[in-house]
């Protein structure tokens, strides 16, 4: 289902944003984890389908469809109670079941009133309803293990936005073998997050949550005030949200709370910059394509491939659906600039398992 996120005015190129983020990055000195303080561990997330409840699928108002029938810009339908706010990826309150865009539900009166009918289920997914067995997604998050004592130190801030993508992320570096501390912001406010940020003691600080420009995305605003924002609004599909800055000396990266989004911008931005940390490089296994890949010019677009004998099938572009995350081997990178790719063109795709 199509994301309402309302994103940034204008995007920067994936391989601008990445320079810029890795332009003074250098490998880590070695250090010996045994004398490190403050490594967090994070409780593996119990998933045993995806998503793990009713989740929204987009930023709106929270709201049951049975209360909304009739209800329409000519008629607008008072509401017995005022609506929710949710965000992408936010849990669906009690007793609703359904998300209404922003533009939907009017707030000017003393009563809100809505403007739009809508059915059981618009804007949600449904629990369980992307995986029914979620370990191969959460499998999706595991980088390569670091091994020995060039380990780099992650400070993570979950915006209050993105927390099941937070304990992703922190599981998947905990298993790599890097240190990481969680840290939790007080509320969604800018001051809150701003709060929270601290690259004195990390060579890396990662934000999840709050990277667009909705009604209470106050991540990049954060950032701006306690450090510097290189970039916000990526030519990356998905993820187009995300950003990048400094805080300090220490380089950021903003990621998206939703999952997929998140997904995109862990592989193609994180994941990079923890290979420069760690003084490595991710190697790729090149195989030729088992049919075309039509890509859009001006975003760079992750594919998602899987093995079939001795070439990669194309699954899906642009887009990274659980349960097809959960079946894929592999994932390409189309460059902006591209068309795509035709068949039988060698791809040189990075594995996700072995």
């Amino acid at each position: 289902m199509t994301s309402t996120q309302r994103l940034p005015a204008s995007l920067t190129p994936l391989d601008v944003a990445l320079a810029a983020l890795l332009r003074e990055m250098r490998p880590i000195a070695a250090r010996d984890r045994a004398d490190e303080a403050g490594c967090v561990a994070v409780d593996r997330p119990e998933l045993t389908s995806w998503p793990p409840h009713d989740v929204a699928a987009g930023d709106g108002w929270a709201l049951r469809a049975s209360d909304l029938v009739g209800a329409s810009s000519y008629t607008p339908l008072p509401l017995t109670k005022p609506p929710v706010w949710v965000e992408v990826g936010d849990r669906i309150p009690d007793g609703c079941d359904c998300v209404l865009d922003e533009d939907s539900v009017d707030l000017n009166g003393p009563i809100a009133q809505a403007l739009a009918e809508a059915i059981p289920g618009q804007g949600i997914r449904r629990k369980g309803g992307a995986i029914a067995d979620a370990g191969r997604f959460v499998d999706a998050w595991r980088p390569d293990r670091f091994e020995g004592a060039r380990g780099p130190r992650i400070r993570l801030v979950n915006s209050s936005g993105g927390t099941i993508t937070t304990t992703l992320i922190a599981n998947g570096l905990r298993n790599a073998g890097v240190d990481v501390v969680c840290v939790e912001a007080a509320s969604r406010s800018a001051a809150s997050i701003a709060a929270a940020l601290d690259g004195s003691d990390c060579d890396l600080l990662v934000i999840v949550g709050g990277s667009g420009v909705g009604r209470t995305d106050a991540t990049v605003v954060a950032l701006a005030k306690r450090g510097e924002v290189l970039a916000h609004g990526l030519a990356l599909q998905p993820g187009r949200t995300a950003a990048i800055g400094k805080v300090g000396h220490t380089p950021v990266i903003v990621v998206p709370g939703a999952p997929d989004q998140a997904l995109a911008v862990w592989w193609t931005l994180v994941l990079p910059a923890l290979d420069r940390l760690g003084g490595r490089q991710r190697g790729t296994v090149t195989l030729p394509l088992a049919r075309k890949v039509a890509s859009s010019v001006g975003l760079a677009e992750v594919v998602l491939l899987a093995r079939e004998g001795d070439a990669w099938l194309p699954l899906a572009v642009g887009d990274l659906p659980f349960e097809t995350v959960a079946r894929a081997d592999a994932w390409l990178l189309v460059p902006g600039g591209s068309e795509g790719y035709a068949a039988g063109a060698p791809a040189n795709a990075y594995v996700l398992r072995e």
